[in-house]
């Protein structure tokens, strides 16, 4: 267990990136095209030892909206646009295969959202089929699903499990009725209890709950009682996510009356009290917003140095390529990104004309690949050896990352940083605000080049 100090975290709470990716996705333009895309694809076979993959499958429907999400999602009843929307997920998977060489394996899946578990068990069942039969996976690979509780069924969970699923992610939220009332999410607690035992009745290997403290009428005493709750069901995981108000970006989160926020104040004091009772129940604090239980596989990537990141947060599994497939999935291959195109429409479009749906993406640039390397290392590793840098992109550390290096001061003075001989450790205080810390060797920052507008750090 740590101690919080607020007075830290009111002075770091300011706009940052969050790191899934580097370049982080503003700086993505749509002069990278669709065949700039499957000319990396094909590439990316023919390097010296192929890197295995990961799939990411974007399932953009909800039943209703969460005033909340800041997810690309679709709400709809509509079972016809859904199974449309499938058949050409299946287009999408049949256009990468033919440009994937045969022999390379699958070690992680990924469906998110949206819900996933909006589909129906048999179209669960069907895309699932379609995926292995398609894709070499691995032995012991790891396949996590994003659920909703409200309008799922055992069979859903049943057909998941049937077809590889090990892994499953949920969203609670709040427990308390008000909260869940003000942001259009109506979870009643035995709902979710019972759907945790079922996952764990159908032995997924694995169980993440999320946590979102900032929504309106949130208050110390009342979310520790849900915090409280959470730690009586004891997922694996659980993810404690700071609620971005950013109505600009998503025009439905005006729904949410800013006058009922927690004021800066509470909310800061949420943060601290959650964190003491997760970490003080044994819940290993991971970095930044997630925390797993001693055993996990978060927990031993973390203390083994083998944690990444990437568009789905923190992952156990470096150096794959990332292919991501729905509307607006976003692939990493080694040097380049690419994201779909947002639509339905265009989608459709552009696989009925044998295209890989892409509308924008980014090919990285020698300095790109560099700061990636060192920004990973402090957002995963909570460390970074400047010989091991020197060595690898053939550079005076110093010299190379002066301005970041001036800035961290400002860190290491606030007990963020630990400065050895020619390294330097990420504290717990700085795991917390580890955005902060990883923006010092940000380009984009450092040139004035990055003028998007993010959520605030904490």
């Amino acid at each position: 267990m740590f101690e919080i100090d607020l007075d830290l975290v009111k002075k770091y709470d300011r706009p940052g990136p969050r790191y899934t990716s580097y370049p982080t996705a503003p700086q993505f333009n749509d002069s990278f095209t669709s065949g700039d895309f499957t000319e990396a694809l094909i590439k990316s076979n023919h390097v010296e030892n192929p890197r295995d993959l990961s799939l990411y499958f974007h399932i953009p429907f909800c039943d209703t909206l969460c005033y909340f999400c800041g997810c690309n999602m679709i709400i709809t009843r509509n079972r016809d646009r859904i199974a449309d929307y499938i058949k050409y997920v299946k287009n999408e998977i049949d256009l990468v295969r033919q440009l994937l060489s045969p022999d390379r394996k699958v070690i992680q899946l990924h469906w998110g959202g949206g819900t996933p578990t909006h589909l129906t068990p048999d179209e669960i069942r069907d895309l699932l089929s379609y995926i292995k039969h398609n894709f070499n996976f691995k032995p012991n690979s790891e396949e996590g699903c994003e659920i909703d509780p409200r309008e799922l069924q055992k069979d859903h969970l049943i057909a998941l499990r049937e077809g590889g699923i090990n892994r499953i992610s949920m969203g609670v939220q709040d427990f308390n009725e008000i909260v869940q009332k003000a942001v259009n999410r109506i979870q009643p607690e035995d709902l979710t209890r019972k759907v945790v035992e079922w996952v764990r009745e159908l032995k997924f290997e694995s169980i993440n709950l999320d946590l979102i403290y900032g929504l309106p009428f949130q208050t110390v005493d009342a979310f520790a009682v849900t915090v409280d709750k959470m730690i009586d069901i004891s997922p694996d995981r659980i993810a404690l996510f700071n609620y971005a108000h950013v109505p600009w970006m998503k025009k439905h989160m005006s729904l949410i009356k800013e006058e009922d926020l927690p004021k800066p104040e509470e909310k800061l004091e949420i943060l601290k009290m959650s964190v003491a009772k997760l970490t003080d129940a044994g819940y290993e604090f991971i970095g930044m917003d997630h925390f797993a239980k001693p055993g996990d596989d978060l927990t031993k990537a973390l203390h083994e140095k083998k944690l990444y990141r990437n568009f789905q947060g923190y992952s156990t599994h470096a150096g794959t390529d990332l292919f991501g497939l729905g509307i607006t999935s976003i692939s990493q291959l080694a040097d380049v990104y690419s994201q779909n195109v947002k639509k339905e429409k265009e989608y459709f479009e552009m696989i009925d004309n044998d295209l890989l749906p892409v509308e924008r993406g980014y090919k990285l640039t020698d300095d790109d690949l560099l700061r990636r390397y060192v920004i990973t290392k402090v957002m995963c590793d909570f460390e970074l050896n400047y010989e091991d840098v020197e060595k690898k992109f053939d550079i005076n550390f110093e010299e190379y990352f002066a301005w970041g290096l001036k800035n961290i001061q400002e860190n290491i003075d606030d007990g963020l940083v630990i400065m050895g001989n020619r390294k330097f450790e990420v504290t717990e205080m700085g795991r917390l605000l580890i955005r902060n810390v990883a923006m010092n060797f940000d380009g984009y920052i450092e040139r004035k080049e990055d003028t998007a507008r993010y959520s605030r750090t904490v």
